[in-house]
């Protein structure tokens, strides 16, 4: 009898050190590991491209920004003086195809953007791609802001000026805005470069939509669609500070 209950401890002894191990190895298994280099990239590319790529498509669909009334483009503010005297006059219709022509020009300048964003991203260091991680919202679209505005400037003005002068409207701006201008009781003088104005409100908007989709996919793991984004996140979410 002795015997039979020093075997029964002994036994149990031997399954409760086996269910200790198991027990070990799941939590050892739980533990995530950091990101190699070319997973943090790589799942950061992944979330880039759906990032930006859902971004570029809801703008540069048409009525993109022109639909949207929170993105859409108006004239500047100095500007509505003309408009409002053009309006006055019968014109009215003219300044709303104006309109309608800059907000157009912006979303076939958000065309463009994807191979620049690709570009951003195909040089992205590992460096940066681990504090891009773990930067927490925003910091993607903070990381693209840095590295694209520039190019993304250039290559967005071409198309603008190309939806501006389909209503001939550039070149008359012009002109009424320089005429305006040498008005001396005008202390405040307008900008002629309308150009440059819609291409500033199209980066806000872009860059905007980027950061929401960004956010999305650090907010909400149903979003992270590919195991390498799934892996990199995360880890991401547990460098989060309390």
């Amino acid at each position: 009898m002795k015997k039979l209950l020093i075997l029964s401890i002994f036994s149990v002894s031997l399954i409760s050190c086996d269910a200790l191990k198991i027990l070990a190895t799941e939590a050892a298994t739980d533990v995530l590991s950091a990101p190699s280099s070319a997973e943090a990239a790589g799942g950061l590319k992944d979330a880039l491209k759906q990032g930006f790529g859902n971004g570029v498509n809801v703008l540069s669909a048409a009525g993109g920004f022109n639909k949207n009334s929170a993105i859409r483009i108006l004239l500047p503010t100095d500007a509505q003086k003309i408009a409002d005297k053009l309006r006055s006059i019968g014109m009215g219709s003219q300044v709303d195809n104006v309109i309608n022509k800059l907000n157009e020009g912006a979303e076939a300048a958000v065309l463009t953007a994807k191979p620049i964003f690709m570009d951003a991203v195909t040089n992205m260091s590992f460096t940066d791609a681990m504090g891009i991680l773990t930067g927490g919202k925003g910091a993607a679209t903070t990381y693209l802001k840095q590295n694209t505005t520039s190019a993304l400037s250039s290559a967005f003005k071409p198309k603008i000026q190309e939806s501006l002068d389909k209503v001939g409207f550039t070149s008359n701006w012009a002109d009424l805005v320089n005429i305006y201008n040498r008005n001396p009781l005008i202390a405040n003088k307008l900008n002629p470069d309308l150009n440059g104005y819609v291409t500033e409100k199209t980066l806000s908007a872009l860059f905007n939509k980027v950061e929401e989709e960004e956010n999305l996919i650090r907010e909400n793991p149903a979003k992270r669609v590919t195991d390498l984004m799934a892996k990199a996140f995360k880890y991401a979410d547990t460098q989060k500070k309390p």
